[in-house]
């Protein structure tokens, strides 16, 4: 699978949770802002608030690339000059106070020099 195809099936469960959040929630929809990055890549992010059952949340998308800067590079400890990186992350917070917050997030990061990974 290809870096625009794990970023595309990221894109869709965004969708596919903003979907069922939506009709789980049945009083308010997602709101959608859709962001670049100066550097590279861009995403969409989702939120919603005062809902049924949920107060506040968020489903964020991104995909973004670029240079990889040599504080970067010491940290992977790889060779990499470019980057990429996609994932969704979501962070609800429920109206009852019994219901626990969530913070989730699915990542992939892929270097040019080959190297690659799934996180989360």
């Amino acid at each position: 699978m290809t870096k625009d195809q794990i970023a595309y099936r990221f894109k869709l469960l965004q969708e596919k949770i903003v979907s069922d959040l939506t009709s789980i929630d049945g009083k308010q929809s997602f709101q959608t802002d859709t962001w670049e990055r100066a550097e590279g890549g861009g995403g969409q992010t989702m939120t919603i608030a005062d809902g049924g059952i949920i107060e506040k949340g968020g489903v964020a998308f991104s995909k973004v690339y670029g240079d990889v800067s040599a504080v970067m590079k010491k940290q992977l400890g790889l060779a990499g000059d470019t980057f990429f990186a996609t994932g969704v992350s979501i962070v609800l917070h429920p109206s009852n106070p019994f219901i626990p917050i969530i913070h989730m997030n699915v990542r992939y990061f892929e270097l040019d020099c080959g190297a690659y990974w799934f996180g989360g």
